[in-house]
């Protein structure tokens, strides 16, 4: 089976450069007597930057990247030549990725927007020459300092995908059709369980020009928050999202049971995920008449809205994005999409978790996996 192009998890070794090594240099000339020192600093070594890339949605291209070293400091020189700077290493990733100390399981930092940029290792400070440690009572110093040493570290990169709206559904609930009969996402869609089995984004169109982005999560089954079916490896992309839409089937023997399973799966996962607005849409009712869908109504939770829906036919597509296009604007949203963002709190990893899901297919560990003038840059 070739690997999928979704990788939405990698583990790579990161180190910056050293710093240089300072110059014990004595100025020599033929006119010039006791010239003095005039040894110069060594350079900076290179910093190890995350830098957000809205262009992308996957860590493929850090799935076999080893090792990212960045360069070593240049050395001193004569006449107070400073060596050179090394070349800082950036890492492009997609926004919203979290990373982690891959020894300890330790949140580090966050990207979430276009062109932040983090310092993930600082390169090594480069040493002072001997003309920096001249004196009135030492007019010839005989020593400069060593360049300091690099920074290393194993780090696990987690992308949890950013989309306004996630679809939450058990499998073939219709999920993957909806997105495609909006967007112009093409996910594979088949009438067997587990069609889906990495995201998909897709941009939908509404009103005026106006559009709004659609995350198709992989089925969810009862037991998911414990390791059941596909299990919590993709639960996480819904913590990003502003509006949870639940789907299920009007074929379901009871559509309020399976939509409280749902819940609670999410709930057992990480409980702010009750907190999202929620959207329910019953599937495929192109299948049945009026009568049975005025009887299903009376059925169904009242605290969120309910909209039936057949992505086939179109039946109750454009009300659908009315509904989520109200809730996504509506101030209470905005208030609590605030609120969770300002008190987010990362759930560090567990060290045994970091070698369950980071290792390659073969049981070999994936190892897929700073002085600047930009203001912009945030130090760790």
């Amino acid at each position: 089976m070739p690997e999928s192009n979704f990788i939405d998890h990698v583990k790579i070794y990161c180190r910056s450069g050293k710093g240089g090594r300072g110059s014990m240099h004595l100025h020599h000339a033929k006119y010039s007597y006791k010239g003095g020192p005039d040894g110069g600093n060594g350079g900076r070594g290179g910093h190890i930057i995350l830098r957000g890339n809205r262009n992308m949605w996957t860590l493929l291209h850090l799935r076999y990247q080893k090792h990212v070293i960045a360069e070593n400091g240049g050395d001193g020189g004569a006449n107070c030549l400073t060596g050179k700077k090394g070349k800082d290493e950036y890492i492009e990733v997609p926004c919203g990725t979290v990373v982690y100390n891959a020894e300890t399981g330790k949140y580090i930092c966050d990207i979430t927007s276009q062109g932040q940029e983090v310092v993930l290792l600082k390169g090594g400070r480069g040493g002072l020459g001997n003309y920096e440690f001249r004196s009135a009572t030492n007019q010839a110093p005989r020593h400069a300092q060593p360049g300091e040493p690099m920074q290393e570290m194993q780090v696990v990169m987690q992308l949890k995908l950013l989309a306004d709206v996630g679809l939450v559904g058990f499998p073939n609930a219709g999920k993957s059709t909806l997105l495609s009969s909006v967007s112009a996402a093409r996910p594979k869609i088949a009438n067997y369980p587990f069609t889906t089995l990495e995201p998909s984004l897709g941009i939908v169109s509404y009103r005026d020009g106006k559009s709004f982005v659609m995350a198709d999560i992989p089925g969810i089954i009862e037991g998911a928050s414990e390791g059941k079916g596909i299990g919590i490896r993709f639960l996480r992309h819904i913590e990003r999202n502003s509006l949870l839409l639940f789907l299920v089937s009007c074929e379901s023997d009871n559509i309020g049971d399976d939509y409280r399973i749902l819940l609670n799966e999410l709930k057992s996962f990480n409980p702010d995920l009750c907190a999202k607005k929620r959207i329910l849409a019953i599937t495929k009712c192109d299948t049945i008449d009026d009568e049975l869908i005025e009887l299903l109504q009376e059925t169904l939770p009242t605290d969120l809205p309910v909209v039936f829906i057949s992505s086939v036919s179109g039946q109750g597509i454009m009300e659908l994005k009315d509904v989520i296009w109200r809730e996504l604007n509506s101030k209470s949203n905005k208030i609590d999409s605030d609120i969770q963002e300002s008190s987010l709190v990362h759930r560090d990893l567990e060290v045994e978790e970091i070698q369950l899901v980071y290792s390659d297919d073969d049981g070999e560990e994936d190892i897929a996996s700073v002085d600047s003038d930009d203001e912009d840059i945030l130090y760790l």
